[in-house]
């Protein structure tokens, strides 16, 4: 492959990843595309960008696990406190992308369905992602939702902490491999949208689309960086 190409945090912002694929040229025989995570919640259209990254996988991109996915997913397992967890974290907009019957009295903040109602297609996304990794290595990068362990290698880092660590990371990482992740957003690592470059080897790439941000791509190994806003 010509470039990896490195995007993440779409969350549901379609035409936003759509429009990106094209500013980059994409071309799935000459470029590794990685997706790191966090495809649903918060924007309007988490089923149809985890059907877009369903097409992109078949075609040869690499999908990571994102912590929203994790919570989507611990929800369906019923795991305590899983559900309001992920409803206080977007859950309502996913759902209704999927055409969920909500009632009326049921809020996004305190819902009041003990549990959901798991349709075949919400069955269907839940296994898909069931079976998304958690990271992906090369020789001279780890991609990765949230980031790694520091100390910790790689194959031991416990996978919830992979999709939500922050501080810990950041603050103390010092490997020899560079780490492109997402889940925090840089504007609270370097205070603006573009890509955050730091002396440790990390690279983090979330500009905070779903909040007004940017969408970015990082581009290896040259490091060029693309958006969109």
């Amino acid at each position: 492959m010509e470039r990896i190409l490195a995007i993440s945090d779409i969350h549901g912002e379609l035409e936003k990843f759509e429009q990106l694929l094209e500013t980059v040229h994409y071309d799935p025989n000459q470029d590794q595309l990685l997706l790191l995570g966090d495809y649903i919640d918060r924007g309007p259209r988490s089923r149809d960008v985890i059907q877009k990254v369903r097409v992109l996988q078949q075609q040869g991109a690499i999908a990571l696990m994102g912590n929203h996915e994790k919570m989507m997913l611990d929800a369906f397992r019923n795991e305590d406190k899983a559900l309001g967890r992920w409803f206080r974290n977007g859950a309502r907009q996913t759902l209704l992308s999927y055409d969920y019957p909500f009632q009326a009295n049921e809020t996004e903040e305190v819902p009041v369905l003990a549990h959901l109602e798991w349709t075949d297609e919400l069955k269907e996304t839940v296994s898909f992602l069931e079976k998304l990794p958690y990271y992906y290595e090369t020789d001279a990068y780890i991609f990765v939702h949230a980031g790694v362990e520091p100390g910790v290698p790689l194959s031991d880092c416990d996978p919830n902490r992979l999709v939500w660590i922050r501080g810990e990371f950041y603050d103390g990482y010092c490997g020899a491999k560079t780490v492109i992740f997402g889940h925090t957003n840089t504007k609270s690592l370097h205070g603006t949208d573009d890509v955050y470059f730091a002396a440790n080897r990390i690279i983090g790439i979330d500009g905070g689309c779903v909040y007004g941000g940017r969408l970015n791509c990082l581009e290896l190994p040259s490091r060029q960086t693309y958006y969109v806003e």
